[in-house]
């Protein structure tokens, strides 16, 4: 017999307390109930396998807090515990000669989780049963379709993976219960390559979702690359392109030099740090339609411009001002200061400049006249002031190839805020310059060329990089001709290639656009009708949709789904206007900066040039964002380049409808989309890639006119849904036309462009919902970071209204960042980084990283609200560890004191005690809150109900006074049957509601239930989600208002009891609490006569001195000194009417060997001297059976 049994048979209320030492600052009540329980032959999952499903514990149990709640820890009897901490330590206990009469817990689930290697076995378990299947299969109601984005198969995953992924399984968990409702590489050889590695990228990832314990066919998922999803956005972009959505244009974009393609928005990134080289140039004035405004000032006057890509300006085609803004003609005078003032990110050409001509005039705006001053060191005298809307058609001499260039009216964008208030304007470099070129008609001039260099329209800098020595040339070449005036250092974000890391530049090239503005206003409707989670993401999706351009949508690579289009094979000439491209190309080609690197030499050469010929102000460094490539992390460059686009305008007003009807989760997310999609331009859909999806298109070889409609799109489809989009690649031309086609198959060539990877993950939609069975259209729910409200939120939307006319979802949730747990964003540099398996498996070092198993990482993601940045580190994930051991031991004890109960044990509602009623109805309202919480989305808060349910209102109150009855009440007694069947509803409640957040816990507590269950339907459940999610029980709710009231204060009351009981142990007058008697008095007749009531109440459940824990309690009718003379501490609670005074003294009798509470018929019965009349009623009728050994698990 273990000695763990011995100490623990002398008061089984206490040493056979199970264990929780748990606690918790939320308050949250709610509620809902289970199924009816029924029959059902035994469970066979483990027993199979030899397990017993009924085991003794082998460690000391407590349900009493360790900190707010100190006050009911400390008033209970601690002899048999410290008893059992004796045995557990091996320390020789009495024997107790009634402890085979007292009914222990007993469960084969043990405290500890042992996550590293049962949650893999539960995963085992799964798969083998194939769970996921049978529940999927049994599903009889209506399909509920959660679209998870295609994942950017470029890495390992971290917690923005996990609280994305573990989100998603949460909801779909939940609603599976609730079912009422490059140059060495061919083009062949590197889409494969990049095919291998985004395979071997989504095994990698997948298996790392199963560890996190997400659920998904994963037998079946659905891959971008797969033919099927390629042919299904073919068809998405042949309907946008037979409805006119789809062009190819000539547009400045992103374009990253170092990957050699177009850049998305998505695909940049602003590292700190970046210096630019920014110059203040001049460029001479030489009349105009008002000439006689300036004419005092010539031929010294010129226009003052400030740039910090000095590599555009062989480019240049106008200077901008604003309208609006004061203006002023300065005479440029020396002062003290000169060239020996420069320092090493600074210098000044002015001196140089003013020695080269008698007089020097330039035209500022204004307002910027003190801070350019100091900053060249001059002195600016105004001479004269006008608006800027007098300069619009005057003109000046460019700096580097001597032309005539008109001023021009600019947008808001010009400002006092920064450089001279006029901007130099380059077209093909930039995307207001861009607008404001098409405005007035200006070339659209990009002398660059795919890597970066300058070509030969560039003149003397050709060759040169823009990003290197092209851009010192250009500088070099200013300062030469007198026309810097000054050179810094600038330090501001750029956007850089977040694949390369290197600088992009803004080029024009020609790309394939989708034209938002054609399904602008059906988008934003779409909007509308998308519920967004949180609601506030509405707003974001709104404000992108509502101002978005026209979506770039190729690339310039050869991975990813091409554009299938071909182009002239001897000319290769684009569809531009011809005399403009003529026009520039004769004025540029005179001049050499061809073959520069424009982000490099190029850019030094075209500030040398304006330097040479007295053009450059002033040149200095400047630190700004700039945009890099993602992949590359090299600087990008507006660039015009023939691009295929998608025309928004087209579909905006539907697109801005859509939006309205969606329900957007946060609400303020709404006007985010709206705000995005009401503005945005054309969509350039085209990249210069071989990986990829291609545009269906075929170029005709002598006039470049495109070969597209209805039949070749279909075509291409069909091969592409067979063969992959390789074919495209490995196919003849004739092969991939149709029949009627092919005896011109001569006369054409395929396009190499390939369609934007925000297109390919904008079809999804087409890919996955419209053809799979069982799958519906719209989605219920799209579920990403905030972050998709530019992208998938965006492409998804567009592409489904342009082809169906409607929003691809229902509702859209969006999350926010994790975020250490300072608030700061995660880097290795920092060595804040949280890797999520880490969490789940450990790390090298278990005491600094646990391993805390999938089921604390999603009670994380459960506590957080994820509509904002989320927190998780080290000392988090110590809380939510605590937290599951909590709940844990909560499952245990219900486990452990129903391991002798069956079904046909139940106690009808109408029979049970008040006490139990009372505790059916929380349960309800509990499970109801939580049904709530589900289906808006809120898992933080059905967090925040579990920990106070479990937690306080459960492991505090009901199961400390439960243990009476359980454990000395006798086994069948109506009081512990009645306690029991309370205790499996709450079970099978509780495991219900947890399952979707911590499903290997749920599934553990069930695959050691110790009795037999089966759904309401009569359905077997083997495993936790085949249960069905409870039904509402109206009678449980139906409590009435008067005994909830009374019950509060009878709460309430007993803390204050508590607190007295505290101040007689301090007094040395009792040490447990069942050593002392409790006296109560209250005017108040109606509390009077209910406390009267559970005083003299039949069954032992609801009296008064079972809920106090004491052993006598006593209701007076005054509290005159004769009546109270006794009483040695004391205490009250309420005030007035309402007020009940609280007395305590010692117990009378004596103490109960068998329950420890003390009475005076102990002594009473010859055969049990020892015992209370309670205790001698159950040994008669159940005597002491001979000595067992028991099992310790």
């Amino acid at each position: 017999m273990s000695s763990l049994f011995k100490s623990l048979a002398g008061n089984p209320r206490e040493a056979a307390a199970m264990a929780m030492v748990q606690s918790s600052s939320y308050r949250v009540l709610s509620g809902r109930s289970c199924s009816n329980l029924r029959k059902n032959t035994p469970l066979d999952s483990f027993l199979a396998k030899g397990r017993s499903p009924v085991k003794a514990f082998s460690f000391m149990f407590s349900t009493q807090p360790n900190d707010e709640f100190g006050h009911s820890s400390k008033r209970r009897s601690r002899g048999p515990v410290m008893a059992a901490k004796k045995a557990s330590e091996g320390e020789k206990q009495e024997e107790g000669k009634y402890k085979h009469t007292v009914d222990l817990p007993k469960t084969g689930f043990g405290m500890r989780a042992n996550a590293l290697t049962r949650e893999p076995e539960l995963q085992k378990l799964w798969d083998e049963n194939q769970v996921f299947k049978r529940v999927s299969d049994s599903n009889n109601g209506g399909s509920f379709v959660l679209h998870d984005g295609p994942p950017y198969a470029n890495g390992d995953l971290h917690m923005g993976h996990a609280l994305n992924k573990i989100l998603k399984d949460i909801i779909n968990r939940y609603k599976s219960m609730d079912q009422e409702v490059r140059k060495e590489l061919t083009p062949l050889k590197l889409r494969a390559k990049a095919a291998k590695f985004a395979k071997a990228t989504v095994k990698k990832q997948m298996e790392s979702f199963k560890r996190f314990g997400v659920w998904a066919d994963w037998n079946n998922p659905y891959l971008t690359l797969d033919p099927e999803y390629e042919a299904a956005q073919i068809e998405v972009f042949g309907q946008m392109a037979l409805q006119g959505y789809i062009y190819r244009g000539r547009k400045p974009v992103h374009w990253s030099p170092s990957s050699r393609t177009a850049l998305a928005e998505a695909e940049l990134e602003y590292p700190e740090g970046h210096i630019s080289r920014s110059i203040y140039a001049i460029f001479k004035l030489v009349g105009g339609v008002k000439t006689s405004l300036l004419e005092e000032f010539m031929p010294n006057i010129c226009l003052a411009v400030w740039t910090t890509t000095p590599w555009t300006i062989p480019a240049n085609a106008a200077v901008a001002v604003n309208a609006k803004l004061q203006y002023s003609v300065v005479e440029v005078q020396s002062s003290s200061e000169d060239e020996s003032a420069s320092t090493s990110n600074k210098k000044k050409m002015v001196g140089k400049v003013l020695k080269n001509q008698q007089k020097l005039f330039v035209i500022v705006a204004t307002d910027l006249v003190p801070a350019l001053e100091g900053k060249w060191g001059v002195k600016l005298i105004i001479t004269k002031t006008f608006l800027g809307s007098y300069l619009e058609g005057f003109r000046y001499t460019h700096p580097v190839d001597k032309r005539d260039c008109p001023v021009v009216i600019g947008g808001d964008y010009i400002t006092t805020e920064s450089g001279t208030g006029l901007v130099h304007t380059a077209p093909g470099h930039g995307q207001e310059d861009y607008a404001t070129g098409l405005k007035y008609g200006l070339p659209i001039v990009s002398p660059v060329d795919d890597g970066g260099n300058f070509t030969e329209e560039a003149g003397q800098f050709r060759g040169l990089s823009v990003l290197g020595e092209g851009n010192i040339a250009v500088v070099g070449y200013l300062d030469e001709n007198m026309s810097l005036l000054m050179e810094e250092s600038y330090a501001h974000k750029y956007p850089y290639d977040w694949r390369t890391k290197k600088p992009t530049i803004f080029r024009a090239t020609e790309q394939w656009f989708a034209s938002v503005e054609g399904f602008r206003k059906a988008t934003m409707e779409a909007i509308n009708n998308v519920k967004w989670i949180p609601h506030q993401a509405v707003n974001r999706i709104t404000a992108m949709t509502s101002s978005r351009s026209d979506w770039c949508i190729s690339r310039q690579r050869t991975w990813g789904v091409p554009i299938p289009v071909f182009y002239h094979v001897q000319t290769k000439e684009p569809l531009m206007n011809e005399e403009t491209v003529d026009h520039v190309k004769s004025i540029i080609s005179q001049k050499g900066f061809r073959g520069l690197s424009v982000l490099g030499e190029g850019n030094i050469a075209v500030v040398g040039y304006l330097d040479e010929n007295m053009s450059l102000l002033m040149e200095e460094s400047y630190a700004h964002k700039y945009p890099y490539d993602w992949r590359t992390k090299k600087p990008t460059i507006f660039r015009a380049t023939e691009q295929w686009f998608a025309s928004v305008e087209g579909f905006r007003k539907a697109t801005m409808e859509a939006i309205n009807n969606v329900k957007w989760i946060p609400h303020q997310a709404v006007n985010r989309i709206t705000a995005m999609t009401s503005s945005r331009s054309d969509w350039c859909i085209s990249r210069q890639r071989t990986w990829g999806v291609p545009i269906p298109v075929f170029y005709h070889v002598q006039t470049k006119e495109p070969l597209m409609n209805e039949e070749t799109v279909d075509h291409v489809k069909s091969i592409i849904s067979q063969k992959g989009s390789d074919a495209w690649w490995y196919m003849s031309v004739e092969d991939l036309l149709p029949e009627k086609y092919r005896d011109k198959a001569a006369d054409y060539e395929k396009g190499t462009d390939t369609m934007d990877v925000w297109f390919d993950s904008g079809s999804s939609w087409a890919g996955v919902l419209g053809k799979r069975e069982g799958l519906t259209f719209p989605a219920d729910v799209y579920l990403e970071g905030t972050d998709q409200h530019r992208g998938w939120f965006q492409s998804s939307l567009l592409t489904s209204i342009a082809t169906k006319g409607k929003a691809p979802y229902s509702s859209v949730i969006t999350h926010g960042f994790v975020l250490d747990e300072k608030g700061m964003k995660m880097s290795k540099s920092l060595g804040n980084v949280v890797d999520p398996l880490m969490v789940i498996e450990g790390g090298k070092n278990s005491k600094d990283a646990p391993a805390y198993g999938a089921d604390v990482m999603r009670l994380w993601v459960s506590s957080v609200d994820y509509t904002g940045d989320v927190l998780v580190g080290p000392q988090i994930l110590r809380q939510m560890s605590d937290i599951y051991r909590k709940l844990r031991g909560t499952l245990r004890y219900l486990l452990g004191n129903l391991h002798d109960w069956r079904v046909d044990n139940a106690v009808p509602y109408q029979d049970l005690p008040i006490i139990d009623q009372h505790a059916l109805f929380q349960l309800e309202n509990v499970v109801k809150n939580i049904k709530e919480c589900y289906e808006n989305y809120q898992f933080f808060k059905i967090f925040q109900i579990i920990q106070r349910f479990t937690i306080v209102d459960l492991s505090n109150f009901y199961f400390d006074i439960a243990k009476d009855r359980l454990y000395t009440g006798g086994t069948s007694s109506f009081t512990r049957r009645s306690c029991q069947t309370v205790l499996s509803t709450h079970l099978l409640s509780i495991l219900r509601v947890i399952a979707p957040i911590v499903p290997h816990l749920a599934e553990d507590v069930w695959q050691n239930l110790p009795f037999e269950y089966r759904n309401g339907d009569g359905s077997a459940a083997k495993f936790v989600f085949e249960l069905k999610w409870p039904t509402l029980n109206e009678q449980w709710l139906s409590f009435p208002a008067e005994d909830i009231l009374f019950w509060e204060r009878l709460l309430e009351l007993r803390t204050e009891v508590n607190k007295v009981l505290e101040l007689a142990r301090n007094g040395k007058l009792i040490g447990s609490s069942l050593e002392a008697k409790v006296y109560l008095h209250t005017p108040d007749a109606g509390m009077a006569s209910k406390l009267l009531k559970m005083c003299e109440a039949q069954n032992e459940a609801d009296t008064l001195q079972r809920i106090f824990i004491t052993s006598q309690v006593e209701l007076l009718s005054s509290i005159e000194k004769e009546m109270v003379s006794n009483v040695q501490h004391t205490g009250e609670y309420g005030e007035g009417e309402n007020k009940v005074w609280i007395g305590v003294s010692r117990a009378e009798g004596s103490k109960c060997e068998r329950c420890w509470n003390y009475s005076g018929q102990v002594g009473s019965f010859s055969d049990h001297p020892t015992l209370c009349g309670r205790c001698f009623n159950v040994i008669v009728a159940n005597p002491p059976q001979p000595a067992v050994a028991a099992v310790i698990s």
